[in-house]
């Protein structure tokens, strides 16, 4: 007699229905499945404490993930299969990075050091030594530079991702720890967020904090840019994200847009979509919320983690969300057809958007009410994919970097 696997279904931010409810939970690999559901989600398990930070990498077939169980995984998405564990970290490991080339990845820790790693090998190439227990580190675009942040010392580290060589220590960067750091899309400046409620933007050329915003009211806990580095989004504990045009300078005279009443709980992570068009953010109300960055409310809230949400990812096609999570997970969301699930629409509709059917694809999506139907034919996918690619960064290969 066949076993018949216990019912589990995520309690998603969706109505699922009774012929939902009869089906159980199938397995491939190390992988749990919800095909069936409104919002497919596939569950990974293998991390024997809280899940700190993950990543897409390697073209989105791969995720990296760093865990307070002192070790960093590479995983498999297709199997779910963990293809390399990386052992050798003393202490917990606050956030990982994956360098563009996915040749090599930096690690910060509790021990005050930085690790870089060759992802094949496992290999430590270099450790730095930093003040204060490590917060974040990031690699830059072009791959010669790690910005990493601290807490006690609250300094901003930059270094030569080659030799480890520190180029540029910013001492007391914030009046209180380092949350997060990221790199400006041109790799001319690094953002910082801090426990002191202000997000400085740090120029690596002339050393100095150009721009400073305090908008919120709580800890900032996270910041990403969007490609075309016109939008700063920060993220609080006081459960809003603002987004700022730090392109332009209409922030000083606007502020921020403020994204809110999406999360219950404190905002952990957020990252914009390639195009733009969607924010996501996670929480420690153990939700993922997805946001209409354009017109500022949210789509869709995913809930099944048992815990706090710590870190969120989104693949270049804009199909899956990856999520971390200190109950020992990570979750991939699949949300390619979420725009024709009720709630989504109903979402849409009380923004002040109409929905209509894309030309090409059959699919619906949204449009302003002050939009013309007869001008917007296709969805914002149909549109990039007949468009012409974008021309590509050309990175300077000095950025003006000063001398030491």
């Amino acid at each position: 007699m066949t076993e018949v696997a216990s019912i589990d279904f995520d309690p998603l931010a969706l109505e699922v229905t009774n012929e939902l409810n009869s089906l159980s939970r199938s397995k491939t690999g190390t992988w749990e499945h919800e095909d069936l559901a409104q919002v497919r989600y596939k569950v990974l398990r293998g991390h024997k404490d809280s899940i700190n930070s993950c990543q897409f990498c390697v073209d989105d077939t791969r995720i990296l993930t760093a865990s307070e169980d002192k070790t960093c995984s590479l995983w498999n998405v297709e199997t779910g299969d963990r293809e390399k564990k990386y052992d050798g970290h003393p202490s917990c490991i606050s956030q990982c990075h994956m360098s563009h080339d996915n040749s090599k990845f930096v690690t910060s820790c509790w021990d005050k050091r930085i690790r870089v790693r060759d992802v094949e090998t496992g290999e430590v190439l270099w450790t730095g030594l930093q003040g204060g227990i490590g917060t974040c580190c990031q690699f830059s675009h072009n791959g010669k530079y790690i910005a990493s942040g601290t807490d006690l010392d609250n300094c901003l580290n930059i270094w030569d991702t080659q030799n480890g060589t520190l180029l540029q220590s910013v001492k007391k960067h914030h009046g209180s720890s380092i949350t997060s750091c990221k790199f400006s899309p041109d790799d001319s400046r690094v953002c910082t967020t801090s426990t002191d409620k202000i997000t400085n933007l740090w120029d690596l050329a002339s050393q100095n904090v150009t721009i400073k915003l305090g908008g919120h009211i709580n800890v900032v806990s996270c910041c990403c840019f969007n490609e075309d580095e016109r939008r700063l989004c920060t993220g609080s504990w006081d459960k809003q994200l603002q987004v700022w045009d730090v392109s332009t300078g209409m922030y000083r005279s606007e502020g921020p847009v403020t994204f809110s009443k999406g999360h219950e709980g404190s905002i952990s992570a957020c990252r914009f979509s390639k195009d733009g068009s969607m924010l996501i953010s996670g929480s420690y109300d153990q939700t993922v919320v997805v946001w209409d960055a354009e017109n500022c409310g949210p789509k869709l809230t995913l809930k099944g983690h048992t815990d706090w949400v710590t870190d969120v990812d989104i693949t270049q096609d804009m199909k899956w969300i990856l999520s971390s999570s200190r109950d020992r997970t990570i979750r991939l969301w699949n949300i390619e057809n979420s725009d024709s699930i009720p709630v989504v629409l109903e979402n849409k509709k009380s923004m002040g958007l109409r929905i209509v059917k894309c030309n090409e694809c059959g699919k619906p999506f949204s449009i302003s009410q002050l939009d013309d139907p007869q001008e917007l034919k296709m969805c914002v996918f149909c549109r990039l994919q007949t468009s012409r690619p974008l021309p590509s960064l050309d990175y300077d290969e000095d950025l003006n970097m000063p001398e030491f």
